[in-house]
């Protein structure tokens, strides 16, 4: 403590020194200022470097200042603050205060996408930031600028808006602003609209209508399970785009999307009688729609049906690929048969087919379901060796860490968060907590704190929490019950003495010796 006091003055003293010889009057306050922010640091590092324990809990600051994510630009904060104020507040219009504060800026698509990210409760103002691009001599729009605004507003749902934005640049727009049109529109529930969208794109848009664009549509239209909507749409402009194979494939995939099994088997009757080859894309998903009907039904009736359609698929020439596979293997672990998706995984190499990322994935996370833990560390290792290292990343380890604390393995969910650091995966903030939390659930408090503190040095922005503790781990308190002694009632005392009085009587009774045997 003395030594403490002796550091604090010297380092007072060297302050008011340089305030009164080497420093103006007017910085007097802000260099005072510095040096008290400056002394408490030193003083926390001075106090850290006699506790270790303190030493642990505070991160580095500089290993937290360069993990922390970049800041925005500031130009994009100014302009995402005036699209966010409140239009009452100022009486020009937000196109006339854009070009009179901003008239020296020179917009980029990166500018304008993190604008809008910034800005999503800014509304229809967006309108008037589009309209101050339009404007602006140095800013040309393309169909990657325009795909933002798409976005923006078919995240509200605002497709009048969209459509104004299309309007006023009409002929700039291109594959990828048809896309987000499409994508928003189909997955805002509005199939018909899309189909509409499609139909009047050339005229009102300058978009081209033409086979890959249809494709994009129907991709888009059975992708969210509207086959319906899609196959009328391929119907009726047959003359003028004829469908193909693989246009075909995702009107069946469409229909097994959905559910509806016989309806694509219906189309796929309908194409071979056409003179199209149903292809393994078509077979898969048939394959995946009734392995889902039969876990919901009749899941007894599984390996019959399945084996019926893979005997109907090499009865066409169509082979098994990987796909396939991983189809039965995904149904089977999720019935909870783990050891009949190892044997079709073993058995892969007889069809020439060879395991993918998603293979590995799926028996990983099966078998640390079934607890069979040293098979899927193994399923890791045999994963990298196949040279899908790369696909263990943040999101994978983060499915292990959650099972394997959902069957209370924590243990080994500790081992398996060591691995994914070796593997130069960074855990983030959900990881942490995830850990943390069934750790003090398992009441380990001190290998939670030291989680804590290993996240802080790592610069994970992770907050104390309050987490409730399990019963089960709870050390329970011996209570020590204090014997009184009770007086005895009458019967209890009379048999009392009947008892006595019996091993008196038997005292007397002579006993036989033991191991005593007649002699002839």
């Amino acid at each position: 403590m003395p030594l403490r006091r002796i550091f604090l003055q010297c380092l007072s003293k060297q302050t008011t020194y340089y305030q009164q010889h080497l420093l103006p009057p007017n910085a007097t306050s802000l260099t005072s200022h510095f040096h008290s922010s400056q002394s408490l640091s030193l003083f926390r590092t001075f106090a850290s470097s006699s506790s270790s324990s303190a030493a642990a809990a505070a991160p580095d600051s500089t290993s937290s200042s360069s993990s922390k994510p970049q800041d925005p630009d500031p130009i994009s904060l100014s302009l995402s603050s005036e699209l966010l104020k409140n239009p009452s507040s100022d009486p020009l219009p937000i196109f006339q205060r854009l070009h009179l504060n901003f008239s020296h800026i020179n917009p980029t698509p990166s500018l304008v996408l993190s604008t809008l990210n910034l800005s999503p409760d800014a509304g229809r103002t967006v309108l008037g930031f589009n309209h101050w691009l339009i404007s602006n001599p140095s800013f040309s729009h393309s169909d990657e600028t325009l795909s933002y605004f798409v976005d923006y507003f078919g995240r509200r749902k605002d497709f009048k808006a969209t459509d104004e934005v299309l309007t006023n640049v009409v002929g700039i727009a291109g594959p990828k602003t048809l896309e987000s049109a499409i994508d928003r529109l189909v997955r805002a529930g509005r199939p018909a609209d899309a189909v509409s969208f499609f139909q009047r794109m050339e005229s009102d848009y300058g978009l081209k209508r033409d086979k890959e664009s249809l494709r994009l549509v129907v991709e888009k239209l059975c992708g969210n399970g509207y086959a319906s909507h899609a196959e009328k749409m391929v119907k009726n402009l047959a003359n003028e785009f004829f469908p193909d194979e693989r246009m075909c494939d995702l009107l069946v995939k469409g229909w097994c999307v959905d559910g509806k099994l016989d309806e694509a088997e219906r189309l796929a009757q309908e194409m071979y009688r056409g003179g199209f080859e149903i292809g393994a894309t078509a077979y898969n998903a048939i394959l995946d729609c009734l392995c889902k009907l039969c876990r919901k039904k009749e899941p007894f009736i599984f390996d019959a049906e399945t084996k019926q359609l893979l005997f109907r698929m090499e009865d066409q020439g169509v082979p098994r690929n990987v796909e396939t596979f991983n189809v039965l293997i995904t149904n089977l672990c999720k019935m909870r048969r783990t050891s009949d998706a190892m044997e079709l995984f073993h058995s892969m190499g007889e069809w020439g087919c060879y395991p993918d990322e998603t293979t590995f994935l799926v028996l990983i996370r099966s078998l640390y379901q079934a607890a069979r833990l040293g098979e899927g560390d193994e399923m890791i290792d045999r994963m990298r060796s196949a040279g899908y290292g790369s696909k263990l990343d943040k999101r994978a380890y983060y499915g292990f860490l959650k099972i394997l604390c959902g069957i209370e393995r924590i243990d080994h969910a500790l081992s398996v968060f060591k691995k994914m650091k070796e593997d130069k995966c960074e855990p983030g903030m959900n990881t942490y907590d995830l850990l943390m939390g069934k750790l003090c659930a398992h009441n380990r408090l001190d290998r939670a704190n030291a989680l804590f503190n290993e996240a802080r040095k790592r610069g994970v922005l992770v907050e104390p929490k309050a987490f409730m503790v399990n019963p089960r781990y709870l050390k329970k308190k011996v209570r020590v019950v204090k014997s009184e002694k009770k007086r005895e009632t009458l019967p209890e005392k009379m048999a009392r003495k009947r008892r006595r009085l019996k091993q008196i009587r038997l005292s007397f009774v002579k006993k036989p010796k033991r191991m005593m045997r007649r002699a002839f």
